[in-house]
């Protein structure tokens, strides 16, 4: 048996201090407390006919009630399918859909759906409840479906089970060194597999900071006041934090994440320098449950060679090569270009439902391409420069092309358009559109119908009107000769 939620079991009975805490609430649990809670939530899922292996949607906003769901979810041996908050309607009902999901967690807020609904309220009552003994469950059983668009604009469900967070787990615990001691302060949204530094924060019983909604100076303030000793942050926090002088915020701190999109070489030189506190870059993908199976900078790494542009070695259990493009049976030698394949225990089963995908993606061999293409240097460190996919990362925040493009193409005004990203110092890429209009040029039109029918981050930040889009022989959109000709 593997059911992951059994170490809140061993926590609650060696442990007796608190390990999450919401600020925004006042709110603090123990371990005893969690699994109180998870319990309680788990049987009132049972009671409303969820089983082993149903699918159950989570769409709630940052909040202990997120996190605990997902765990009564696992508890009982069902399925997550965790949403984040911005989706619109259209974007939810594709996803309900294609997972057969038969209940959404959620609050009063929600849009009303063809789906029941439970919500999760005053859940502090439930804190000494009977413990409700987890779902007999084994290492490859489903516990996840992580929607996880691709350039055809359809999302795709990565099937991740009990074994695999195992893994995920295990592995950043040990790549953060992560102690009972340890203070953890979270700002990633609980939609995203991200999620997962949450569950290894409270897997070592550290005291786990939920941030419900980011704000620097809450967030500096927090870092001081509770002495914060592991940090989260991502490209444009890691900047903003180069621009202003936080020595005395961050005087605790041993460590910060970074993650969810490239961290310019400049901005990682500058933030080393200024404070001393090593970046764990992390590379991984929702297929690999972040660095389940991926590579990571440590903090040992900085001891020997000024290399602000890697993403590290493999972490345990992980292996890493270059396939090339085109026959990913061919591996290639250091430092040529191809497509990073990763292979090791925390690699998704394949993409629910979607045979064809799977079979592209996930090799016999047990290797994952992953779409992204890099180099490995001669210490086997990886190193990412493009992707093979045209996929956008701004914050942390994924955006398909193609998925934007089919939403705005309907647009009346518009006769042709392409989405791509520009460079941004701050959120590392923007989104940004080339438009081929059918009379005159309607920007805020085009912009008012983008916030309509898009969540706020897909929305293009810039348009710049074409006469004509950058086409291979008429017809295969050139997105890089795109990116080159509006290169700010």
């Amino acid at each position: 048996m593997l059911n992951i939620t059994t170490f809140l079991d061993a926590n609650s009975k060696r442990l007796d201090k608190n390990v999450l805490y919401n600020p925004t609430t006042g709110a603090k649990y123990n371990s005893e407390e969690l699994l109180s809670i998870v319990s309680e939530i788990a049987r009132q899922l049972k009671d409303l006919g969820i089983n082993k292996g149903d699918r159950v949607l989570i769409y709630l906003k940052n909040s202990e009630e997120y996190l605990l769901s997902l765990f009564a979810i696992w508890r009982i041996g069902a399925i997550a399918i965790p949403t984040n908050r911005v989706m619109t309607v259209s974007e939810l009902e594709y996803i309900i859909d294609d997972a057969k999901a038969i209940l959404m967690i959620t609050d009063d807020e929600a849009p009303t759906l063809d789906i029941g609904t439970y919500i999760p309220k005053n859940i502090s009552q439930y804190k000494n409840c009977e413990v409700l003994p987890a779902e007999n469950t084994d290492w490859d059983d489903l516990c996840q479906l992580q929607y996880t668009s691709g350039t055809t604009g359809k999302p795709k469900g990565a099937m991740l089970t009990h074994g695999n967070y195992f893994t995920a787990i295990h592995n950043e615990c040990d790549v953060l060194t992560l102690k009972q001691d340890d203070v953890f302060l979270g700002i990633y949204p609980m939609a995203h597999v991200g999620l997962s530094w949450a569950i290894a924060a409270l897997r070592a019983a550290a005291y786990y900071i939920l941030i419900e909604q980011f704000n620097l100076d809450e967030y500096l303030d927090l870092c001081e006041n509770e002495k914060v000793t592991v940090l989260t942050g991502m490209p444009p926090v890691i900047h903003s934090l180069t621009t202003i002088n936080a020595q005395k915020q961050l005087k605790t701190v041993r460590e910060i994440i970074s993650g969810g999109g490239p961290l310019h070489k400049k901005i990682w030189k500058d933030f080393h320098q200024t404070y001393r506190i090593p970046i764990i870059n992390a590379y991984g993908l929702s297929e690999t449950i972040v660095i389940g199976t991926g590579t990571v900078i440590r903090p040992e790494d900085y001891r020997e060679a000024d290399r602000f542009e890697s993403v590290g070695h493999p972490v345990c259990f992980s292996e890493v090569k270059i396939v090339d493009e085109d026959d990913s049976n061919k591996t290639l030698p250091e430092y040529e270009q191809g497509e990073i394949a990763l292979r090791g225990p925390a690699v998704a089963k394949g993409y629910w439902g979607n045979e064809e995908k799977t079979k592209s993606a996930f090799l016999d061999d047990g290797w994952f391409l992953t779409g992204d293409i890099g180099y490995l240097d001669e210490d086997n460190r990886l190193f990412i420069t493009d992707r093979k996919k045209d996929m956008i990362v701004m914050s942390g925040w994924k955006i398909y092309p193609t998925e934007v493009e089919e939403v705005l193409i309907k647009y009346p005004a518009v006769k042709e358009i392409a989405i791509f990203s520009i460079n941004d110092c701050h959120r590392g890429e923007i989104p940004v559109a080339a438009v081929v209009w059918e009379n005159e040029s309607d920007d805020e039109g085009l912009i008012s119908y983008a916030r309509e029918n898009l969540s706020r981050y897909k929305v293009p930040k810039k348009i710049f009107a074409l006469d004509e889009l950058p086409r291979v022989n008429g017809w295969k959109l050139l997105r890089r000769e795109l990116r080159t000709m509006f290169k700010i």
